[in-house]
């Protein structure tokens, strides 16, 4: 059975910064994309960071220069590093892991499998 947990959520203040992790097991996704999306109250799921089995990025435009997404295919997992964080970030963030190998998904309907999200909350 495949499993995403993350970790790192938290409050933080706006300026600040969180960094957060995704553990896979279940199965490797060396060669699959895996990827942070988030959905605030009221809104849709968006995608905020997706990353390549070759490291090849994505990012949202809101996102673009304070987030960095990595990966650690030794250890099945995947970040997220947030920084200069502002009171529109605040949602929770899911990781997701798509079942199909070689390439990069920008899309939520792209992904097959998800945790169970990790909530931020930045105070203005």
């Amino acid at each position: 059975q495949v499993q995403l947990v993350e970790s790192g959520g938290g409050l933080v203040q706006a300026g600040g910064s969180l960094r957060l992790a995704c553990a896979a097991s279940g199965r490797t996704f060396n060669s699959n994309a895996m990827g942070w999306f988030r959905q605030a109250p009221g809104k849709e799921r968006e995608s905020v960071a997706t990353i390549a089995w070759n490291g090849r990025t994505y990012y949202g435009d809101s996102v673009k220069g304070r987030f960095a997404i990595s990966r650690d295919n030794a250890n099945n997992a995947v970040y997220l590093q947030m920084n200069n964080l502002r009171p529109e970030d605040t949602a929770v963030y899911y990781c997701a892991a798509d079942s199909r190998a070689l390439r990069l998904g920008t899309r939520r309907d792209e992904y097959d499998y998800w945790g169970q999200g990790t909530e931020v909350t930045v105070s203005s």
